[in-house]
């Protein structure tokens, strides 16, 4: 409602009110008309000017000034020319959009809370646990194990596994958070993915044979694949997913490779036939240091960031990684890649 209409229904409202009891008491109509018309006048002006002066003039005001506020212009640009034609039905607007909008960003808050406490619990473990674990070798070998020299050699062994596992998390760490922050550069060039896959399963073989995990790369690739990107870091990607599903793959169980052509991109898909994941898990999967089993992962080992370092490489590339899982029979993890043009334009 506008102004005027606003000041005008209150004002009939006075008149035909005053009116009425003015003609109660003369009991004339002429009276009647009279009075209404000239109240309603009176009412209109100074309900006009009170509503203009003290009311209305600040609503136009708040309105310009969020109005403004959302386009993003300084506070002392915020007061600029534009003025809405019903300023007080959009403030209302306006205010309910503010309200929606900041409890969207406190809900938003909240969760990245949430996230920062979980996070810092789970780094905090991640370090504590390997150097705990040297410290107790050390000092068992300073108490009594120097003597043993096959008990000092096995304490050593352990010692330099731990110390290994706190250098394979750091090392993370310091990439995700590179990665996170455009520090790391994407070197592109044209490469043959299967080729890569190739290499990639052949640097596995050794830990998936350990775990009696086969690894096949699906399909027969006569002819080369080319994609455009930093051949590096996509080995990364692959030896993260393959890692994962030899991790939490079955005994005697098989990982396979397969690669799709579509359009101007290259479908890469690892699949294990592991014990799968609940879906309510998937959603989350790809955040830092999330495991669906908390003890089975840390028993396995790794430093938990390998998934999240696979997405926010491929984030980097502009491309994407999905995840589809059934439980009880197995997951796959797909990536997209830029299809490589001709060789001539690069």
């Amino acid at each position: 409602m506008k102004l005027r209409d606003l000041v005008f229904t209150n004002a009939l409202v006075v008149a035909l009110a005053l009116a009425l009891v003015n003609y109660y008491f003369q009991s004339s109509f002429y009276h009647l008309v009279f009075t209404f018309i000239i109240t309603l006048i009176t009412c209109f002006l100074v309900f006009y000017y009170l509503i203009e002066r003290y009311v209305y003039s600040k609503i136009k005001l708040i309105y310009k000034l969020i109005h403004n506020l959302k386009l993003g212009k300084d506070l002392k640009d915020a007061l600029g020319e534009y003025v809405s034609d019903d300023p007080i039905n959009d403030v209302e607007h306006e205010v309910k959009e503010w309200a929606r909008v900041k409890k969207i960003e406190i809900d938003t808050l909240k969760q990245q809370e949430k996230f920062r406490r979980e996070f810092m619990g789970n780094i905090s473990h991640e370090i504590k646990t390997p150097l705990f674990a040297v410290q107790g070798y050390l000092e068992a070998l300073q108490d009594e194990g120097m003597e043993d020299e096959e008990l000092a050699k096995r304490f050593l062994a352990k010692a330099a596994k731990n110390i290994e596992r706190l250098s394979l998390l750091i090392t993370d760490l310091d990439a995700i958070t590179k990665l996170e922050t455009g520090e790391i550069n994407i070197n592109y060039k044209r490469f043959d993915i299967v080729a890569l896959i190739k290499e990639t399963i052949e640097h596995m073989e050794l830990k998936a044979s350990a775990q009696s995990i086969q690894l096949v790369l699906k399909d027969k690739y006569n002819t080369p694949t080319w994609v455009y990107a930093d051949r590096d870091k996509i080995h990364q990607v692959l030896v993260n997913l393959i890692d994962n599903s030899i991790k939490y793959g079955k005994p005697n169980g098989t990982t396979s490779i397969k690669v799709f052509e579509l359009h101007d991109q290259i479908l890469t898909e690892v699949t294990d036939d592991g014990s799968g994941i609940e879906e309510k898990y998937l959603p989350r999967l790809f955040e830092r240091f999330f495991r669906t089993d908390v003890s089975r992962s840390r028993q396995i080992g790794g430093s938990g960031l390998g998934l999240s370092i696979v997405k926010h490489i491929l984030e980097a590339h502009e491309q994407t990684i999905t995840v589809r899982s059934t439980e009880g029979v197995g997951t796959t993890f797909a990536f997209t890649l830029a299809k490589a043009k001709s060789l001539l334009k690069y």
